[in-house]
């Protein structure tokens, strides 16, 4: 080890603690990475597949506003809340109000925009050192409408879109039926996003990369991580066996669990919360899918990968530790049974995952007030796929004490 390279610990190994270890492992530092489970045991092993470069539109906006009354009377509508978990949502709830606010959604859309191109320069980077860019599809994503008024409803998006340089074509008739046949007829009309990529299989992908960064000298630990000390000898990551693991810096990339983690060495409040998202699985053979569906106004998508179809998505806030309701899943799967008629629903699997939420959708990097040792990076939502090299690099310049890549002021800890 070089002198200018450090012991680093990062605790989690979905795919942004993964990622980050290869960043990191890539500039000589000597990476463990802990996880409880493995390699993409969890939240990353069955996420919906994007590389969602396009997907600059935070999910606390006035549009969301005005549906969140008619979704939430929904239990299974693409947002849900269990009642008895609103009591400690309701903070929460009050920061994502205020992050839809016109000056705090411009500076959320430009935070993401500048995070989205690093994340695909990063990304794309990084798939090429590994050698696995046959395991990324470049087909697109066709997002669908059932009428006028909610293809109508689109129109900001796509305009802040357009303003971001991202390219995009909307369509209908014989275009519709091309990019994807066999639809309902009740879809008016789509928008295709040629630049939107999905990998062939999320969690093959993810050991992929991890393979990657095996091969610069990153190890894996199977442990819990029950807590974290400081001292003058550095940080340490305190085990559930009570044994200890000292590095340099500490990378804090455990998803949803993360705010649980540091709460006891930190006085700063994050305001994490917990996207629940369910999907089925269908065998290969299900539907002939020619890319990803995008069903907006359902808040869900369809997805072919080399194991399947995969039918998932919606947001349900509900936090760790209530039981997954797979009903959701289930009128889902109906639903997409509606939308794609011919699509065989049989011998699926159901899944759910955590995905960590913050209220501006923007993602946590940067060092803990108390200890600049401890890095955090987590909070990226339904984007950790698509954001992961990006947090990566970012983790990686900090770790190097280089001038990040991008302006990361809007994602400090202590932006609440």
């Amino acid at each position: 080890m070089s002198e200018a390279a450090k012991r680093v610990v990062i605790i989690g190994a979905g795919i942004v603690g993964i990622a980050t270890a290869a960043l990191l492992s890539e500039q000589g530092h000597a990476v463990t990475v802990i996880d409880r489970s493995g390699i993409a045991e969890e939240t990353s092993k069955g996420n919906a597949a994007a590389l969602a470069f396009s997907d600059i539109m935070p999910l606390a906006s006035p549009k969301i506003l005005l549906k969140a009354p008619r979704w939430l009377l929904d239990p299974l509508g693409p947002l849900s809340i269990r009642p008895s978990y609103l009591p400690r949502l309701t903070p929460w709830l009050w920061q994502f109000w205020k992050a839809s606010q016109p000056g705090r959604l411009r500076t959320s859309i430009a935070a993401q925009t500048a995070l989205m191109r690093l994340a695909e320069t990063e990304m794309m980077a990084l798939v090429d050192r590994a050698g696995i860019g046959a395991m990324v599809r470049h087909d697109g994503s066709l997002e669908l409408y059932e009428s006028e008024a909610e293809f109508n409803a689109t129109a900001t998006g796509w305009t802040q879109r357009e303003r971001a340089g991202i390219g995009f074509e909307h369509v209908r008739g014989g275009r519709l039926a091309e990019l994807q046949p066999g639809l309902s007829p009740r879809f008016v009309a789509g928008t295709f996003v040629p630049g939107w990529k999905t990998v062939s299989e999320p969690q093959h992908f993810a050991r992929a990369i991890w393979t990657h960064a095996e091969r610069h000298g990153a190890v894996f630990e199977k442990a819990e991580v029950r807590s974290l000390d400081r001292s003058e000898k550095g940080p340490a990551a305190r085990m559930a066996d009570g044994t200890s693991r000292q590095a340099d810096r500490i990378v804090v990339c455990a998803g949803a669990w993360s705010a649980r983690l540091i709460g006891p060495l930190t006085r700063l409040h994050i305001p994490l919360e917990t996207e629940r998202g369910y999907n089925t699985t269908l065998p290969p053979g299900a539907f002939d899918l020619k890319r990803q569906l995008i069903f907006g106004n359902h808040g869900f998508v369809v997805t072919p990968l080399e194991t399947g179809l995969r039918v998932g998505g919606a947001v349900e806030l509900g936090g760790l530790d209530l039981p997954p309701n797979y009903t959701r899943s289930k009128s889902m799967l109906a639903k997409a049974a509606d939308f794609l008629p011919g699509l065989k629903t049989s011998d699926g699997v159901e899944w759910m995952g955590f995905r960590p939420s913050m209220p501006d959708s923007l993602p946590v990097i940067g060092a803990l007030p108390e200890d600049p040792s401890v890095l955090l990076a987590f909070g990226n939502g339904h984007l950790g796929l698509t954001q992961s090299a990006a947090m990566g690099r970012l983790v990686a310049d900090l770790v190097g004490g280089r001038h990040p890549a991008i302006d990361i002021a809007a994602c400090r800890p202590d932006r609440f």
